[in-house]
């Protein structure tokens, strides 16, 4: 016999779900059998799958100690190398990170160990989950910044942290702002409006500038666009020049795939080392100093209830000699 008691990760969801996540060799019909014969009770009682779960509930499984080793037999959770994550801010809810460049969000494929595994191993360690709890909820980054674009990471610890964070994102309550140097000079902010369309066999966007009378397109244009790009908006301010390059404030106010590296390069202003979007002349100059990924840096969000975390700019940004210099401020929308 083994008894759980629900947690406030396991509160919420339905009882089917949580089995299918406590028991994953399982198959469905399986399950539903054993609940209709009472060998799954939910405190002391006969329940179904679509109950859904609260906290304090006993969910009690009638099954030898072999039998529920082998259906909850699974993937094991592989120990992510260690690593001395850079915090920035937690609370018991949430933990934001300054990741690297060169590390994944969230694994690509099963071998990867990205940042997910490093914080869930952190986690591990600091006894704020453990593998027994890992089975029915697993903590998550929220965000997802490219492989090589260093800068803030939010993860929810628990899963109500996951669904608030999640949730502020969705409904962009959560200000985000970049820092990046693009070639070029630039000595005026903009407020850029587009559409970005992916090719997925090349992993690449495209972006088409936003024009005022696409409102009176017919409706033709107008589903032919929902079905084939996203609408986007970038806004930039220089903060700096130098060498021919500017450092850019972003602030990106939706977030597409590749949204900020396209928009600006589709001005004319690619970031400096991106391999994809960027100028190649420009990319191989720098690479001789050191430079090898795009200077793009996810520098400061603003979360719904005020809180303010940023994370400075990696050393390597120094590599190009930019100069704090005063700009006009963006002009302000008619």
């Amino acid at each position: 016999m083994q008894q759980l008691d629900i947690g406030t990760n396991e509160a919420g969801q339905r009882l089917d779900k949580y089995l299918k996540k406590l028991l994953p060799q399982a198959e469905s019909s399986f399950l539903y059998k054993m609940l209709r014969k009472k060998n799954i009770v939910r405190n002391g009682k006969k329940t179904d799958g679509s109950v859904h779960l609260k906290e304090g509930d006993r969910i009690t499984l009638y099954f030898s100690d072999e039998t529920f080793a082998k259906f909850s037999a699974s993937r094991p959770f592989v120990n992510a190398p260690h690593t001395e994550l850079n915090i920035l801010y937690e609370d018991e809810e949430i933990l934001i990170i300054d990741k690297p460049a060169g590390v994944l969000s969230q694994k690509a494929a099963a071998s990867d160990c990205s940042a997910n595994e490093q914080i869930i191993q952190y986690l591990l360690d600091s006894g704020a989950v453990t593998l027994q709890t890992l089975k029915t909820f697993r903590p998550s980054v929220c965000n997802r910044l490219d492989r090589n674009t260093s800068g803030i990471l939010i993860a929810g610890k628990t899963l109500h942290g996951l669904q608030k964070m999640s949730e502020q994102l969705k409904m962009r309550s959560i200000k985000k702002y970049y820092r990046c140097i693009v070639s070029g000079t630039v000595t005026q902010g903009q407020h850029l409006k587009g559409w970005l369309k992916k090719d997925t066999k090349k992993n690449k966007v495209e972006v088409a500038p936003f024009a005022s009378n696409c409102l009176q397109a017919d409706s033709k244009q107008k589903e032919s666009g929902k079905q084939n790009s996203q609408y986007i908006e970038t806004e930039y301010q220089p903060v700096g020049q130098g060498d021919g390059c500017t450092m850019l404030e972003v602030h990106l106010i939706t977030g597409r795939p590749h949204q900020i590296r396209a928009h600006l390069a589709s001005i004319g202003h690619p970031i400096v080392g991106d391999r994809k979007y960027g100028n190649q002349a420009v990319n191989s100059r720098y690479k001789e100093e050191g430079i090898t990924h795009q200077l793009l840096h996810a520098y400061r969000i603003v979360l719904a209830d005020g809180t303010q975390v940023t994370a400075p700019l990696p050393v390597y940004f120094a590599k190009i000699a930019i100069q704090p210099a005063p700009y006009p401020a963006r002009p302000q929308k008619e």
